[in-house]
């Protein structure tokens, strides 16, 4: 175990620019980190130091540490287990089905009533006068698993997002472990689960452990999961959804506030934090730090686009076609 990450402002970089008319009208500063297999740092821009909350992007940690108490899933309701579902069909069927087989009902879940994330399933969600409930939560297969898990082991469910609660603490120390520091804050994420913060070069190397892990075990099942399913982890109109889908092996996993980890089968990783929290500069910055880990440009190009450009902080690092 290493140190504690920093709390404070990090010192973030530029990273991408917004073009107008090849002028630049918008600047979205942030840090990126790739880490070869074991954690050392391949690249940095920015700040990989400082503590971060990592959002969802904390969700294949999550979803290793109840793997590892017992929870045993289908792939498809693993890979769903670790998502920010976009509330389509599968998944609201998926999440009811972790549910049942915890046997859980959906008035347990933690989570807040919510619409569905996906705009095109939300639009028709209203049209069609539902209301806004639990299931349809981004986050509800997460805390379905957790009801799940704490039922196993006879622990108590009404408090299962308690940080103290035994559930919790084993989550905490399995995001210890495989980032290899120690928790520097502990905060209360969107969907009311704890929220750990790690730094992004933390982050980065969890994600590499997680892809580069053994078949069978919990760290290999939750990485086969995610790369045989990534429908389940976000929708069919996502963006993590298709760049797994574009690139073989690859798992990846995006959070709020701009948050997006990747990481190949041999354990080479990216993780970046996007400052002012802006999604549209958060892909821009992960295919250029996946070119710096070593994927092939060519996969990657139906994700670019001439308005957002990366700045020299990653355009002179990039590797070239």
């Amino acid at each position: 175990m290493t140190r504690t990450p920093p709390t404070g402002v990090p010192a973030h970089v530029p990273l991408v620019h917004v073009l107008r008319d090849r002028l630049v009208e918008s600047v979205h500063h942030g840090s990126v980190v790739v880490v070869a297999p074991g954690g050392s740092v391949l690249f940095q821009a920015g700040d990989a130091e400082t503590a971060c909350y990592p959002r969802s992007a904390a969700k294949p940690m999550q979803a290793v540490a109840m793997v590892r108490l017992g929870l045993r899933l289908p792939p498809d309701l693993l890979a769903l287990t670790a998502s920010s579902h976009s509330g389509e069909d599968r998944h609201l069927a998926g999440s009811r089905r972790v549910l049942e087989l915890g046997g859980s009902a959906e008035a347990e879940l933690g989570n807040p009533a919510d619409l569905p994330y996906d705009p095109v399933e939300r639009d028709a969600w209203i049209a069609a006068g539902r209301p806004a409930r639990k299931l349809a939560h981004n986050c509800s297969a997460k805390h379905a698993a957790m009801l799940h898990t704490a039922r196993r082991h006879g622990w108590s469910t009404s408090d299962y997002l308690d940080p103290d609660h035994p559930l919790q603490r084993e989550i905490a120390a399995t995001v210890e472990e495989l980032t290899g520091q120690r928790i520097a804050g502990t905060a209360v994420d969107g969907c009311g689960a704890p929220l750990f913060a790690v730094s992004l070069r933390g982050l980065a190397t969890a994600a590499g452990r997680i892809a580069s892990a053994p078949a069978g075990s919990p760290e290999g099942l939750v990485a086969e999961a995610i790369r045989s399913h990534p429908e389940m982890v976000a929708g069919s109109r996502r963006d993590t959804t298709a760049l797994m889908s574009a690139v073989p092996g690859l798992i990846a996993k995006d959070g709020f506030e701009a948050v997006q980890i990747a990481a190949l089968p041999d354990g080479t990783a990216v993780a970046l934090k996007i400052a002012d929290g802006s999604d549209r500069a958060r892909i821009p910055a992960t295919i250029a730090a996946l070119e710096l880990a070593g994927v092939d440009p060519d996969l990657l190009t139906r994700f670019t686009s001439d308005d957002l450009t990366v700045t020299d902080a990653l355009k002179k690092h990039r590797r070239t076609a």
